[in-house]
C-alpha cells in the first residue's frame, strides 16, 4: 500500500500557520514513507473561490519546498459528487430538509432550555411526498443530510488515541445546501475513497467531522484512512489565535524575512515532547518526524520565536549561497565576501542586509554624547582617509589614546559609536576594513 496524504485548503483567502501545520504534517507523512502527497483544492464554494488565492497557497507551499505529486481540484470531481449523492439516497441515507435557520436556531433553543443535546430531531424524515411538494413550492429545494446509523463511532486516533463518539449526540450532517453546493464534509469523504488516501491528519476542531465521514465512507462502501487530530494553535499567553491568523499568513511572515526552514523546523516540533531542532532539509525534518510524539493540549505559538532561527540560518550560509544578493546591493566584488562574513553575525533577516552596506559604504550618523564631543572631534583627526586594513583599528586607537590619554571603555566605546551610530555590533577592527569612506561628524 502506498501512503498517500493531501492537504486540502480553501482557496478562499491567503493560507496562515495554522493550515501550515497540518500541510507539513502530510507532507512529511508522505515523504517519511516514500509516498505521495496531494494538494486538493476544495473550490466547491464559486462565490468565495478565487483563483489568485489558489496561486498564492501553490506560490507560498513552493517558498518553503512542499512540493506535491499532484493537483487536483474538487470543481473538477462535481459529476462523481452527484453519483454517490444518487447511491446514497437510494440506499436510504439521504433525505431532504427544508427547516430555515431561525427555525433551526428555535429547535436548538428548546432542546437546551429542555437539558437535551441540541442536534437535528429528524422532523423532516415524518414529511410526506404531500408535505415536501409543499415545502418544494413555498421554499424551493432542501438540503440533504446524511441519515447517521445512531450507534456509537469509534477509531483510533493517531495523536489522541482510542475515540468514541455516540452518534446519536450529533446531527444529521447537511452535505448538499439547497443552492446544490457540495459541502465540505461529502466532497472530502469522496475524494480520499477515489484517490486512495491512506492518511488524515487535521486539526482537532475536525473530530466531530471525522466521526460523521467514517459512517459516510461505510455507507459508500469504504474503509476509512487512519486519521490524526493535531492541537489548534493559541498565542504564547495561551489566547486565541483565530482573530490574529490574518497578520500570520504564510505571506505576511515572509514578507518580515522568515526563512523557510526556521518556519518549518519549528512547525515540525511545536506540541511535541521533542525540543525545536534547526533542520537542514525537509528530508531531514522528515526522517525525525512521528506523531507519536504530539499531544493534545493547545500549543502556543509566538512569532518571535522564528526570528532567532532565521538568525541562525542566515549565519551558517556560506558565502556562495548570498552571492547574488550581496552584489545586487552594490557591493564590490573584492569586499563581497568579507561583508557577508561580518553582516551575516550581525543580521537577523536578509532585509537588514542594506542597512550594514549603507553603513560601510555611506557612514552612519554619528552618536556622540556633548561631554565626547571634542573627544571624538581629535580621534577624527588623527584618522587618515581610507582604505582601511585590519589593523587600522588598533593603530586608530593607539594613536587617540597616546594623545589623550583616554583608555579602555572610555576610549572604545564613544568611537564605536561614533563610527557605527551602535552600541553593539561587529569588531571594530573589521569595521574598519570595509569603511569606504572616513566618518566624519
Amino acid at each position: 500500500m502506498t501512503v498517500t496524504t493531501r492537504f486540502a485548503p480553501s482557496p478562499t483567502g491567503y493560507i496562515h500557520v495554522g493550515n501550515l501545520r497540518t500541510a507539513l504534517f502530510n507532507h512529511l507523512i508522505a515523504k517519511k514513507a516514500g509516498g505521495q502527497f496531494i494538494l486538493r483544492l476544495d473550490d466547491t464554494d464559486p462565490e468565495r473561490s478565487k483563483q489568485e488565492y489558489a496561486d498564492a497557497i501553490m506560490e507560498d507551499l513552493e517558498w518553503l519546498g512542499l512540493t506535491w505529486d499532484r493537483v487536483e481540484r474538487q470543481s473538477d470531481r462535481l459529476d462523481r459528487y452527484a453519483e454517490e449523492a444518487k447511491r446514497l439516497r437510494a440506499a436510504g441515507r439521504f433525505y431532504e430538509a427544508w427547516e430555515t435557520p431561525t427555525e433551526l436556531d428555535l429547535k436548538r433553543k428548546k432542546q437546551l432550555n429542555m437539558g437535551l443535546p441540541p442536534v437535528y430531531d429528524r422532523a423532516a424524515l415524518a414529511l410526506s411526498d404531500a408535505d415536501k411538494d409543499k415545502l418544494r413550492a413555498e421554499r424551493g429545494q432542501g438540503v440533504w443530510r446524511f441519515l447517521l446509523d445512531q450507534e456509537r463511532i469509534e477509531w483510533t486516533d493517531g495523536i489522541l488515541g482510542p475515540l468514541s463518539i455516540d452518534a446519536g449526540s450529533v446531527s444529521d450532517p447537511v452535505l448538499i445546501r439547497a443552492d446544490g453546493q457540495v459541502l465540505y464534509t461529502f466532497a472530502s469523504v469522496v475524494d480520499d475513497i477515489d484517490m486512495g488516501i491512506t492518511h488524515v491528519v487535521r486539526g482537532a476542531d475536525h473530530v466531530t467531522n471525522t466521526a460523521t465521514q467514517i459512517q459516510i465512507m461505510a455507507a459508500l462502501g469504504a474503509g476509512h484512512p487512519n486519521f490524526a487530530h493535531h492541537s489548534l494553535l493559541t498565542g504564547p499567553q495561551g489566547e486565541a489565535l483565530s482573530k490574529r491568523l490574518g497578520t500570520l499568513s504564510l505571506r505576511d511572515l515572509r514578507a518580515r524575512g522568515v526563512e523557510p526552514m526556521a518556519l518549518l523546523s519549528l512547525m515540525a516540533r511545536l506540541g511535541s515532547s521533542q525540543p525545536v531542532v534547526l533542520a537542514s532539509s525537509i528530508e531531514e525534518l522528515a526522517e525525525g518526524f512521528d506523531l507519536a510524539h504530539f499531544g493534545s493540549a493547545p500549543t502556543k505559538f509566538d512569532e518571535a520565536d522564528l526570528f532567532p532561527l532565521t538568525a541562525r540560518i542566515l549565519n551558517e550560509t556560506p558565502f556562495a549561497a548570498m552571492a547574488g544578493e550581496i552584489a545586487a546591493l552594490g557591493v564590490p566584488d573584492a569586499l563581497a565576501a568579507d561583508f557577508w562574513a561580518v553582516a551575516r553575525e550581525n543580521i537577523t533577516t536578509r532585509a537588514d542586509l542594506p542597512g550594514w552596506w549603507h553603513l560601510f559604504c555611506d557612514g552612519a550618523t554619528p552618536v556622540v554624547a556633548e561631554e565626547d564631543r571634542d573627544f571624538v572631534a581629535e580621534a577624527f583627526s588623527l584618522l587618515p582617509e581610507p582604505p582601511y586594513d585590519a589593523g587600522t583599528w588598533a593603530a586608530w586607537t593607539e594613536a587617540v589614546k597616546r594623545a589623550t590619554g583616554r583608555k579602555g571603555k572610555g576610549l572604545f566605546m564613544p568611537l564605536r559609536k561614533a563610527v557605527t551610530g551602535l552600541e553593539k555590533g561587529p569588531e571594530m577592527a573589521d569595521v574598519m576594513r570595509l569603511l569606504q569612506k572616513k566618518p566624519t561628524l
